[in-house]
Order: C-alpha cells, then sequence, then structure tokens
C-alpha cells in the first residue's frame, strides 16, 4: 500500500518499459526513437510482472494518473499496467521519447566500434559532451527529460503518478538527480520493467528507489 502523499508533494513511479527483440539481441542493437518495435514475449512477461506488483502497491490506494512516451514499447507496458490498475486513459507525453541515436539507430555495438570507430571511442569517453553521432548526448536528454518530470509532479501535487519511460531517458535523468557525472551515467542500471520511485516535495526532487526488480524474480 502506498501511503498519500504530502499536499505539497508528488510520488513519481518511473517504469522502464519491457523488452524487445532489439534489447534482447546479442550483440546488443541500439533501438532509439527511430525504431519503433514492440514488445518481445518476454517484454510481455516483464510488463506482467510489473504491473501484477503496482496494483498490490495501489491496492488501497485511488487510481494513479498514467503517462508513457509515445513509442510502441513504452505504450504497450504502460496498456498492461493500465489493465491491471484499472487507471484512467493513458496520456503520451511529449519529450519522453528514448534518446536519438542518429546514424546508429539499428546497428549493434560490435558493427560500431569496427566500422565507425572514432566516433564509438569518443562517446564511449564522454557521452555527455559526444553522444550519439546525428543524434543526441546525454546531456541533450537531461535537459529534454528534466523539466518534463518536474511539470508533471507540479501537475500532480498530493498525488502518485505512474511513467512508463525508457533507458537512456532513465539513467541520465536519475544520474542527474543523483550528482553523478552524466559521462558515467553508465554506472547506473535501468533493466527492462524495473522501477524507480522519486519524489518531489517543495520544488526539490529527491530519489528514493533505483532500479527495483524483485517483482521479476
Amino acid at each position: 500500500m502506498l501511503p498519500s502523499p504530502a499536499p505539497d508533494s508528488c510520488v513519481l513511479i518511473l517504469v522502464r518499459h519491457g523488452a524487445t527483440a532489439a534489447n534482447l539481441a546479442v550483440p546488443h542493437v541500439l533501438q532509439g526513437c527511430g525504431m519503433d518495435l514492440s514488445l518481445c514475449e518476454i517484454g510481455m512477461w516483464q510488463a506482467e510482472r510489473v504491473a501484477e506488483f503496482l496494483a498490490t502497491v495501489f491496492a488501497q490506494s485511488p487510481s494513479p494518473a498514467l503517462f508513457s512516451s509515445k513509442l510502441k514499447r513504452a505504450r504497450e507496458t504502460a496498456e498492461m499496467i493500465q489493465s491491471r490498475l484499472a487507471a484512467s486513459e493513458i496520456e503520451t507525453v511529449a519529450g519522453l521519447h528514448e534518446v536519438d541515436v542518429g546514424r546508429w539507430e539499428g546497428r549493434d555495438y560490435d558493427e560500431i566500434r569496427r566500422n565507425d570507430a572514432v566516433a564509438h571511442q569518443q562517446f564511449m569517453d564522454d557521452p555527455a559532451t559526444f553522444g550519439y553521432p546525428e543524434g543526441e548526448t546525454l546531456t541533450n536528454v537531461a535537459d529534454r527529460v528534466q523539466p518534463v518530470f518536474e511539470l508533471l509532479a507540479q501537475q500532480y501535487l498530493g498525488k502518485a503518478i505512474i511513467v512508463v519511460a525508457h533507458n537512456i531517458v532513465l539513467r541520465a535523468y536519475l544520474a542527474r538527480l543523483l550528482g553523478i557525472p552524466l559521462s558515467q551515467y553508465r554506472n547506473l542500471s535501468q533493466d527492462n520493467c524495473c522501477v524507480n520511485v522519486v519524489v518531489w516535495q517543495a520544488g526539490l526532487m529527491t530519489v528514493k528507489t533505483v532500479n527495483s526488480v524483485w517483482h521479476l524474480g
């Protein structure tokens, strides 16, 4: 059961979407905001598990407002949560789409390392500055999503909300909140269908939980 937030606070439950075939590919295939894949079978299972978990969290609380990125993998995860919580309609939020990976969209890191070696090394050394060639840097992503989360929190004071988003979106945002340099964002994990909890109160966002996956067994 989730205690009711204080009148001047908002609890944001941030969920990464379930897995797609690109997430599970070996080697990993980059999937930014260009590829719009649906959840694979494992991803659907993960979405069911996180939906069941959140249903227990809100068992004796009002159904939360539910938000999602526009991409299929996030919306399909949000739809599973919606069905379990009997929540109102899912609101798609502009600005929460996954990072633009530029010319690396749909490519795997082994191939990128071989054929785009200079850009790959720059990205590995400092993704906050160099980022994805012809796409976004981690700084771009953090700058894009931070005001989105803060606006949602201010609009839902005294309530809890659920937001389904993406790996790089959540890692960049959480790194900034935790004071971790964006160049070191890889030190933060975001597994598919993990749960993060942050609380907005009196103009300050505080991280309470990062990458919880107990519900996935």
